[in-house]
């Protein structure tokens, strides 16, 4: 996905890391919220006509609401979706989850308003519209995508099933999928909507394109590398450049754009610019 490098490159230093940690801070606060006043769900909730009266604040309150359910169950949930959004993170690289995640946060809100303006267009009663778009989306379906990631990821890899039975991930998202399916056919359209927007970066991530393909081994263990290589102190060039390409020889003072790599196939402490990261000849000792 080349344009998915070109916005690396560009804004990958804004990505905001253990960004399943935040999602899992949000999920508390609301539930926290919600057993100290049950009715402070219906101002969080996403509404298109409240917001668009003015309670904006609606675009972003709504990943606070918490699922319907036991301190326990928020528990596990917690517990599961942070090993396995962290999981995700560490083998995507940051700016790609966090891409994944707001994307499917965006989808959804941008469904919200599209159903909102269906069902003005029908004559839907204003109250009703909110009531049933607040409670249609939800973060439950932000989860779902985030598990069948996983699952895509690492299909082989096996989850305790009630804490005794082993299952593949890869026949959990089977199932999930199945069950998805059954709810998109037997719903109405505004579930509907909510089900293909709010799963819509996982359609575009793994159904729309070839590139987007689950990292092999070699390449995880080359961006740990990468990563281990800048943590360390780096040579300092002239002018005060801490990168210089071992191809052409441009530093970033050249070009604030320029970004740098180290090639793992190379036998020794080189590192290239991204022009020259996959066209230079392998350095070797011998």
């Amino acid at each position: 996905m080349n344009w998915l490098n070109k916005m690396e490159r560009k804004w990958g230093r804004y990505a905001v890391p253990n960004l399943m940690l935040w999602l899992i801070g949000a999920y508390s606060i609301g539930y926290i919220l919600f057993q100290a006043n049950p009715a402070i769900i219906e101002y969080l909730m996403l509404s298109p006509y409240h917001i668009l009266h003015g309670q904006v604040w609606r675009l972003v309150t709504w990943i606070f609401m918490p699922s319907m359910g036991s301190l326990f169950s928020l528990l596990i949930m917690a517990l599961l979706y942070y090993q396995l959004g962290s999981a995700l993170e560490r083998t995507w690289g940051t700016f790609r989850f966090n891409v994944y995640i707001f994307s499917g946060m965006i989808f959804t809100v941008i469904g919200a308003f599209i159903l909102y303006g269906i069902m003005c267009l029908l004559g839907g009663g204003v109250t009703m519209s909110a009531m049933l778009l607040g409670y249609g989306f939800s973060t439950n379906y932000i989860n779902l995508s985030i598990f069948l990631a996983f699952a895509v990821t690492y299909p082989e890899m096996q989850l305790l099933l009630m804490y005794i039975i082993p299952v593949k991930m890869k026949w959990m998202a089977v199932i999930y999928a199945i069950l998805t399916v059954a709810q998109f056919i037997e719903g109405n359209w505004a579930s509907r909507i909510a089900i293909v927007m709010s799963l819509l970066n996982f359609i575009i991530f793994f159904l729309s394109t070839r590139d987007v393909k689950r990292y092999s081994p070699h390449e995880v263990k080359r961006r740990q590398q990468f990563k281990s290589q800048m943590s360390r102190p780096q040579n300092s060039y002239a002018g005060g450049a801490h990168h210089k390409c071992a191809v052409c020889g441009r530093t970033e003072l050249d070009d604030p754009t320029l970004e740098f790599r180290f090639c793992s196939k190379c036998e020794g402490n080189y590192e290239y610019c991204q022009d020259h990261l996959f066209t230079h000849q392998h350095m070797r000792r011998s």
